[in-house]
């Protein structure tokens, strides 16, 4: 399996874990993406 190209910022397991799972995807909810504005701009 080749190696999982990451940002430089996603060091450590939980952030290699969120830049994975979570960073990067299209997200279409009002929601989700007002949840994302208040957590990153945090």
């Amino acid at each position: 399996m080749p190696k999982k190209i990451r940002c430089p910022w996603a060091k450590g397991e939980l952030y290699q874990a969120y830049h994975d799972s979570e960073w990067g995807r299209e997200v279409h909810d009002d929601l989700i993406l007002f949840e994302f504005l208040i957590l990153e701009g945090a």
